[in-house]
């Protein structure tokens, strides 16, 4: 799978999918975060225990902790980052692919581009670095390094080429 695209002054980065076995666990949790707790609190009521406070506390905790699972679960699944680089600035978007996150502007003058080692040595991967010694851009996809060479080369002023 390619991990980048590079079209028209936007970079696109993807994530490589975790295993589906992960994403199937990951996505029942989700799941069970905002089913279980609405279901256990109607059969509490129905039981006659009455409605209490304590059911929207559980309810609205276990909402949060469910959106904050399926950013997660999305992120791994259909994950991109959409980096459009214009001549002063740079505007950075993360794609989960059922929502967007809001697009962020950097005012970068001259992109300087790098990248930086994360992760195990072994796994050999890192994410690209944009900045232009004031401001910085890092971008979250793990790439392995010999892709980003292959992209900060790409990126290099005055080569405009699609990969």
């Amino acid at each position: 799978m390619q991990q980048f695209n590079f079209k028209n002054n936007i970079l696109n980065l993807k994530v490589n999918k975790s295993p589906l076995v992960i994403r199937i666990v990951m996505f029942f949790f989700t799941f069970a975060f905002f089913v279980f707790p609405t279901f256990g609190v109607i059969v509490s009521i129905l039981s006659g225990n009455g409605l209490q406070f304590g059911y929207f506390i559980a309810i609205g905790l276990f909402a949060l902790m469910g959106f904050y699972l399926l950013r997660v679960s999305l992120w791994n699944t259909y994950g991109e980052e959409n980096i459009e680089i214009l001549k002063s600035k740079v505007i950075y978007e993360a794609n989960y692919g059922w929502f967007k996150d809001g697009k962020k502007e950097i005012e970068i003058a001259v992109p300087k581009y790098s990248f930086k080692a994360v992760g195990y040595k072994e796994d050999n991967e890192g994410v690209l670095v944009i900045s232009d010694g004031v401001s910085e851009l890092e971008s979250v996809v793990k790439i392995p390094v010999s892709v980003l060479e292959k992209l900060l080369w790409i990126l290099e002023p005055g080569k405009n080429e699609t990969v």
